[in-house]
């Protein structure tokens, strides 16, 4: 078992990884002694794996558990499910000394998070992330967020949870493509961060690949550390944590053309990883890290789709980003492990990437 601490200054906190966690969530939860219940909003589809195990710790800690199912992946981040958990909450007299525990995904922690923040200005909340995706970087640093139609998390909050429970276990249970997806994550801290996983992962993936214990808890305890020392030097992403928005800009407007249906977020990533690499080569940057990335993918079963929409469809996709400012925002590397935040990309230079990645003219 693994502790690794989010150094944020006003308020640290321990991610625990390793196997059992959630049935030992007592050992591992913070001083919480005003809190009575816990209410655990759980993706409707992980219930059955994992909710038995985190309501054994949680009411090893004196807690009452009420579970909240809410639906699974991107469709639990629209408005209208986060009022509906505002209205169970009310409606079952939560108190603000309470806790709010998510159980699932990235989707379900962001939602979570962004209730936890908001109802009573603010519950203490945990994080019990389930899948490969949120244990790695979604559950770690505080930023929480619901959809909207015109873009994806475009109503949220920073706002840090008490403790992160990374429990290996359920690991095991997810699908091929679920767990491929997340690994799209743990390429993006090797190809901008971390060069010691990129050199592991390009001469051994397959202990990671068959899931073995030992190598998944030494991979996320790697990649939460990443994260928390990015987090802890700029918890507001204003500024050295953008970097890890690495192919998100392209992967985040293919999610929202998709309306969140089509690719999974680390399908969509992967392409957007791709796709920044060409862009960093058309500007005589990296050399050789479209070839470097698209085989890193490809040994980890990512193959990064380049059926992309219509390049304006595009191009009006990115004006809807959050850090969309006048012209689009994207992170490049200048080899891997040299990330850079760039500003000046202008619209034909995307269209003649993006048809060059086979983009629909």
């Amino acid at each position: 078992m693994v502790r690794v601490t989010v150094p944020i200054p006003a308020r640290p906190y321990d991610v625990i990884v390793g196997s059992g966690v959630l049935r030992e969530a007592a050992t591992h939860l913070p001083p919480l002694p005003e809190a009575r219940r816990a209410f655990v909003v759980a993706d409707r589809e992980l219930v059955d794996r994992s909710f038995g195990a985190l309501a054994t710790g949680l009411e090893a800690a004196g807690l009452d558990v009420v579970l909240l199912p809410v639906p699974s992946g991107e469709p639990a981040k629209t408005l209208q499910v986060y009022g509906t958990l505002l209205h169970q909450l009310a409606t079952q007299e939560a108190h603000r000394d309470d806790l709010i525990v998510s159980l699932g995904g990235g989707s379900t922690g962001d939602l979570a998070g962004f209730v936890a923040s908001t109802y009573m200005r603010g519950l203490a909340f945990v994080q019990a992330p389930t899948t490969l995706l949120a244990q790695v970087d979604a559950a770690v640093g505080g930023k929480t967020a619901v959809n909207l139609p015109e873009g994806k998390n475009l109503v949220g909050t920073f706002a840090q949870p008490r403790a992160v429970l990374a429990d290996i276990d359920p690991l095991a249970t997810l699908d091929e493509r679920d767990f491929r997806s997340g690994l799209a994550e743990v390429a993006k801290y090797a190809l901008v961060i971390d060069l010691e996983l990129l050199e592991m992962l390009e001469s051994d993936p397959a202990p990671v690949l068959a899931r073995d214990a030992n190598a998944l808890e030494a991979l996320v305890a790697r990649c939460v550390r990443a994260k928390a020392a990015t987090v802890a030097a700029d918890e507001l992403d204003a500024g050295s944590r953008l970097t890890l928005n690495y192919g998100h800009t392209l992967g985040h407007a293919l999610e929202r053309l998709d309306a969140f249906t089509g690719r999974t977020h680390g399908e969509a990533i992967a392409t957007g990883m791709v796709f920044a690499a060409r862009l960093a080569e058309r500007r005589g940057m990296a050399r050789g890290l479209v070839g470097r990335t698209s085989r890193l993918l490809s040994s980890l079963g990512l193959e990064a789709d380049t059926a992309l929409p219509p390049p304006e469809d595009l191009l009006a996709s990115f004006r809807l980003d959050k850090k969309f400012q006048g012209r689009t925002r994207f992170v490049l590397l200048r080899e891997a492990g040299d990330p850079v935040v760039v500003d000046d990309v202008d619209d034909d230079e995307l269209r003649a990437t993006m048809l060059e990645m086979g983009a629909r003219a």
